[in-house]
């Protein structure tokens, strides 16, 4: 039987930290601490904490790694240099990811061993890099920590509020967590006619509600 799944963490793309940083401290009036590095894609990243269980985290190439020898994870690659910098996708987190990737009703990729400095996980990362379902399925995450990594991040006085889907067809998106067994409560809405599928964050920040997407 699959075990629940919980929203773990929400990532935004940039063609570089720098911008990456610099739309999310203009939306939320607070600046991300520093990550690291990701070897295996050749991304870096900086974070945010949002509870004890759950970040935010800013993603790009890292211009001073080598490229992978396979697509870069969230569609990256493919992400054009001027694009400005978005909620891209979100991660699941899962006791036995190996289970949930194989009950879920949407091709999530193949698991993959991945790290940063001391951390190790599994995380499903489709084989061209792309983000299924028109880029709103969430990857799945198995963390290889006895303690969350989020709680080794500051507290910067942020917190998720909610978590919206926008999506032409909304019950092909609600099979899909149902599928995984999502606890974390998320609003699924029908995207308007021609709108591009999107993923919207409610945060409670120090200078009140702001929303990231």
């Amino acid at each position: 039987m699959t075990a629940a799944s919980h929203l773990d963490h929400i990532t935004v793309t940039a063609a570089n930290l720098q911008e990456g940083a610099a739309w999310v401290t203009q939306v939320l009036g607070v600046r991300p601490q520093a990550g690291g590095e990701h070897p295996r894609m050749g991304t870096h990243n900086l974070l945010m904490r949002l509870s004890e269980r759950s970040f935010l985290e800013i993603i790009a190439i890292n211009p001073a790694a080598p490229a992978p020898d396979r697509p870069r994870w969230f569609d990256l690659d493919r992400r054009p240099p001027n694009a400005p910098p978005s909620l891209a996708t979100w991660v699941l987190r899962c006791e036995d990811i190996h289970a949930s990737a194989a009950a879920s009703t949407e091709p999530l990729g193949p698991v993959q061993p991945m790290s940063r400095g001391h951390l190790n996980w599994f995380i499903t990362i489709p084989t061209d890099g792309q983000v299924p379902l028109d880029g709103i399925a969430p990857a799945l995450i198995a963390w290889q920590t006895a303690v969350h990594p989020a709680q080794h991040m500051p507290e910067l006085g942020l917190g998720l509020l909610g978590f919206e889907i926008h999506h032409p067809d909304p019950a092909r998106v609600r099979q899909l967590l149902a599928s995984l067994k999502l606890q974390t409560p998320v609003e699924v809405h029908a995207s308007l006619a021609g709108a591009a599928a999107q993923l919207r964050a409610r945060i409670m920040t120090p200078h009140g509600e702001r929303v990231l997407g």
